[in-house]
C-alpha cells in the first residue's frame, strides 16, 4: 500500500481538475476551475484524509442536492473495472473523494449507497466507505456483504473481506467485530481458498486482525480451514494470518504452521557487528543454530531489535528471518544484515539496542550494539 505521505501529495488543484473534468463531461453544470481553485486554497497544511475531504466537500457543493442523483453522476464516471494486479492507489487513486462522498453523505440512503460502493470498489476501493454502514445499518449491510463474498468479481469479493476487517489501517476500529468476530468469520468462509491473490491477502489480514483480540477463535478457525480445505491457497492464507501470533511466540500458532522442537534448538556464536554505529549504517548479524534432538524439526527463526525510544525505554520489533528444516543433530549458520534507516513509522534514538534471536518464539541468544545519532 502506498504511504499516506506519498498519496497526500497528489490531492491538490490538479487532482481537482482531473476529477472535475470527468464530472463535467457528464454533468456540464459542474464548475471545474472553481472547484480546483477552492481545493488549492483549502489544502495547505492538511494531511491525506483532510485533503480528500476537501475534494469531497467541493463535489458535494457542485453536484445535485438530491443525493441519489448526485451519486449517480459520480458512478457514471468510474470507467472500466480494475484487472487483477492493478493497484487502486496508483491506477485510480483520484477516485478516493468519490468513495468518501458516499461515506460522508450516503448514510440515509443505504441501498443506493451500497450499490454505489460495489461499483466504486470495482475501480478503486470501498473498504473505508462501507464502515459507517456496518455501524448504522448492520442487517442490510452484512446481508449485502455476504452476497459480495460470492461475486464473480475479485474486487467485490475482496471488499467483502476488507470492508469488515475489525482493525483496518487508516480507518476507525469496528468495535462490534473486535468484541464478536463471528459475523466476520461467516463472511470469510467462502473466501478461504479464493483463487485471487488480491482476495487472499485481505482474508489473511482480516484473520490476523481477529487474532489480535480473539486468538483462540482465530487459531481454531485456521486449524479447521487447513483440515477442511487442504489447498495451497488456504495454507498461504493461514500462514500470513497467524503472523502476529507467531511473532509473539505463540506456540499454538507455530504448531498449526508445522513448526516444532524449538526447545531442542540451541543458538551459539551470536555476533552483531560493528558494535557501535550511527543512523544510516548497517549491522551484520551472524549465529549458528543446532538441533540437539534425535528427531528432525521445522523451526521458524526471527530476530528482535529492541529500539530505544526518546524516553530511554526500549520497544521490541520482530523481523522475519528464515524457516529451517533441521535434521537430527544438524548445525546451520545464519547471517543477516540489518539497515538502521529511519522510516516514516520508526525514528532512532541513541543508546544500547539489544538484538534477540528467537526460535519458534523462544529467545535463544541476545547481543547488543550501541547507536549514535
Amino acid at each position: 500500500m502506498a504511504s499516506e505521505y506519498g498519496l497526500k501529495r497528489h490531492f491538490n488543484g490538479e487532482a481537482a481538475r482531473l476529477l472535475g473534468g470527468m464530472v463535467h463531461a457528464v454533468h456540464p453544470a459542474f464548475d471545474v476551475e472553481g472547484y480546483a481553485a477552492e481545493v488549492e486554497q483549502r489544502i495547505p497544511g492538511k494531511e491525506l484524509k483532510d485533503r480528500v475531504l476537501v475534494l469531497t466537500e467541493g463535489l458535494r457543493a457542485r453536484l445535485p442536492e438530491d443525493y441519489p442523483a448526485a451519486v449517480a453522476v459520480l458512478v457514471s464516471i468510474l470507467g472500466d473495472e480494475l484487472a487483477e494486479g492493478e493497484g487502486m492507489f496508483n491506477t485510480s487513486w483520484f477516485l478516493m473523494p468519490v468513495a468518501r462522498f458516499v461515506e460522508e453523505y450516503g448514510r440515509d440512503h443505504p441501498e443506493v449507497s451500497l450499490d454505489a460502493i460495489e461499483e466504486i470498489t470495482r475501480r478503486h476501493t470501498g473498504e473505508y466507505a462501507i464502515r459507517p454502514f456496518v455501524e448504522a445499518h448492520p442487517a442490510v449491510t452484512m446481508e449485502r456483504v455476504a452476497r459480495w463474498a460470492h461475486s464473480p468479481s475479485h474486487n467485490v469479493r475482496r471488499l467483502a473481506s476488507e470492508g469488515v476487517r475489525p482493525r483496518l489501517p487508516w480507518a476507525r476500529t469496528l468495535d462490534v467485530f473486535v468484541k464478536d468476530p463471528r459475523p466476520v468469520l461467516e463472511i470469510l468462509e467462502p473466501l478461504r481458498s479464493d483463487p485471487s491473490e488480491y482476495v487472499r491477502k485481505s482474508v489473511a489480514n482480516n484473520l490476523n486482525d481477529i487474532s489480535k483480540d480473539n486468538p483462540d477463535l482465530a487459531l481454531a478457525t485456521a486449524l479447521r480451514w487447513l483440515e477442511e480445505s487442504p489447498a495451497p491457497e488456504t495454507t498461504w492464507i493461514v500462514k500470513h494470518a497467524l503472523r502476529t501470533l507467531v511473532k509473539k511466540g505463540d506456540q499454538r500458532a507455530l504448531a498449526v504452521l508445522g513448526a516444532s522442537g524449538g526447545e531442542f534448538v540451541q543458538v551459539s556464536g551470536l555476533s552483531v557487528t560493528p558494535g557501535a554505529v550511527t543512523v544510516g549504517d548497517t549491522v551484520a548479524i551472524g549465529f549458528t543454530v543446532e538441533n540437539t534432538d534425535e528427531r528432525a524439526h521445522s523451526v521458524t527463526v526471527d530476530y528482535v531489535v529492541h529500539h530505544v525510544r526518546k524516553n530511554g525505554r526500549s520497544i521490541p520489533k520482530v523481523f522475519k528471518l528464515t524457516t529451517l528444516e533441521l535434521a537430527a543433530g544438524e548445525r546451520r549458520t545464519v547471517q543477516k544484515t540489518h539497515a538502521l534507516k529511519e522510516v516514516q513509522t520508526r525514528r532512532y534514538y541513541p543508546g544500547e539496542h539489544a538484538v534477540d534471536i528467537q526460535v519458534n518464539g523462544l529467545v535463544k541468544a541476545t547481543e547488543r550494539f550501541g547507536l549514535r545519532t
